[in-house]
Parts: C-alpha cells; structure tokens; sequence
C-alpha cells in the first residue's frame, strides 16, 4: 500500500460516510469525503494527490454514475461503487461506466478492506511502472498494439490508450497467453483474484469497453476473439 495514500469517500449518507472513514483511516489511509456528485468533481480538482474513488450511485444532483463516465474522460483512478443497489443489472450499468469494482450495502468492513487494497495495488503498479523506463523484453506486439508490462502502458499504432487497471489486466493476461481460451470464470479468479461464487457478468462488461478501446471495429473483433460458449482470447 502506498503509506498514507488519500481516498475519497462520496456518500449523501453522513453516517456511511463517517463508518467507511473510520474502516480507512485505521487502516493507514488518509480520507477526503464529499456528499454529491459535485462536491465530488470539485474536491478531486483541488486534490490531485487522490488515489483512489469510493462511490455511491444514488445522489442529489449529478449522481454517481454521471460522476464516473465524467472521471473516466481524463482520469484511470480506481473506483469502486459502494451501493445499495444490489441487482445484477445495476452492476453491469456501473462497470458500464467505468467502475472497476462493486460493493453492495450492507457490507463487511474486511471486505470493503481488501478490495480497496486490491484496487490500490493495481494502480500503485501502474503509477510505478510510469516512472520507470520500458525495458523492450517487457513489450508484447498484437497487430497494431504494444503493451508494456512494465509501464502499464498500452498503445494502438503509437498513439497511447487509457485503460483502467482491470482493462489492462484482462489485456495483459489474454495477450501473454496467446491462443489459449479463457472462461470468464477464469478470468475473473485470475484478475480479482477471487473465486466466483455466482453467475455474474463484470468479465463481459469488461471486455466490452476493452474493446470499444483497443479494436477498430468493436462489433468485429480482429483482437480480442469470442469463442462462442467457451470464453474469450487473443489469438498468436
């Protein structure tokens, strides 16, 4: 974990608000917290040093789906929705607009624990990588793409693609198992590093913003394949 890494919390629940702070900040996390969807947009202007997005989706005003897709334009920040909506579409809507995890209400606070630190894991990596310098055995080459694993860094003909951490851990997995087929099952234990315990479409959603971001055409795919009624690849 990055020491004293700053988190926003954005909740119009002050009781929420208040319990997820204290969860953080016994956990060495330093806490901004926001009540709207505005305050939220203003408060990360004027704190660039935020690593990290703990979100509500039901808000006065902007809420937090508006607040994600308008962060996604400039920004690969984690984000995880902390949301009483618990359907499986709900979910889908989120990850829709850029989310990388999601957190139903009432939760555990060990859970909520681990999968901020999970999130902060993959973007330290990515901040880290940035500043190093690419080593060229570190590059795979997909027809027009290049992606670093060193500096979590993606390109499609040389211009730079913004992918969030998962985005980039889906690629970076199918891409270095070139030819071989994985179920979204596998996928999810490989890059969540958690089991899956029930039918869920996150993976697929996923892959589908993946891409809108890496294919010419996302409705024909020369990258990233379907193996219809097996899982997804990329081919060698």
């Amino acid at each position: 974990m990055e020491k004293n890494a700053s988190i926003l919390v954005v909740d119009d629940d002050k009781e929420i608000a208040d319990l997820v702070e204290i969860y953080l900040v016994n956990d060495g996390y330093q806490v901004l917290k926001a009540s709207d969807g505005e305050q939220c947009l203003e408060t990360l202007k004027q704190h660039p040093e935020v690593r990290m997005l703990i979100l509500d989706i039901m808000m006065p005003g902007i809420d937090g789906l508006e607040v994600c897709r308008e962060i996604r334009k400039t920004s690969n920040i984690p984000i995880l929705i902390l949301s009483a909506k618990a359907e499986d579409m709900d979910k889908i809507v989120g990850f829709g607009t850029g989310a990388d995890d999601y957190l139903t209400k009432p939760f555990h606070p060990l859970e909520l624990l681990a999968r901020v630190k999970s999130q902060m894991k993959r973007y330290t990596t990515i901040q880290l990588g940035e500043e190093q310098e690419a080593a060229g055995k570190d590059e795979i080459e997909i027809q027009d793409l290049t992606i670093n694993k060193a500096a979590h860094v993606v390109k499609k003909n040389g211009k730079e693609i913004a992918l969030t951490p998962i985005e980039f851990d889906i690629l970076y997995l199918l891409a270095s198992n070139r030819d071989r087929v994985f179920s979204t099952d596998e996928i999810f234990e490989k890059v969540w590093n958690e089991k899956v315990y029930e039918v869920n479409n996150t993976v697929m959603v996923h892959i589908r913003r993946l891409r809108e971001k890496i294919e010419d055409n996302s409705r024909s795919p020369k990258i990233l394949k379907t193996v219809w009624g097996v899982g997804y690849k990329i081919e060698g």
